[in-house]
């Protein structure tokens, strides 16, 4: 992958977003984009994910959180790009922070 094409993405979805299979969505999702990364649950209204991939994928991603799995309610949707580290084989759920 061309680093110049791809990029990495930080996003934190808060919501009615656990225990309502939020993460499996985002890993599923995800992985049909061919991203790598990660997510988890931070605290007990938030789900945190880092992705890298190339830009209209990870926007693709971006655009399923704000509504996430049908029982799921995203009230808020952050994005915070960094810098692409290539450092994921594949995308992956973390354990709860």
């Amino acid at each position: 992958m061309d680093e110049k094409q791809v990029k990495r993405f930080h996003v934190w979805v808060r919501g009615r977003v656990q225990g309502v299979g939020f993460r499996a969505f985002v890993v599923d999702t995800a992985q049909r984009l061919g991203l790598t990364g990660w997510v988890r649950n931070v605290g007990w209204d938030t789900v945190e994910t880092v992705a890298e991939g190339p830009q209209a994928a990870l926007q693709e991603l971006v655009e399923a959180l704000k509504t996430g799995p049908r029982i799921a309610r995203v009230d808020e949707c952050r994005v915070e790009e960094e810098p692409f580290s290539g450092e994921f084989p594949r995308f992956e759920m973390r354990s709860s922070k």
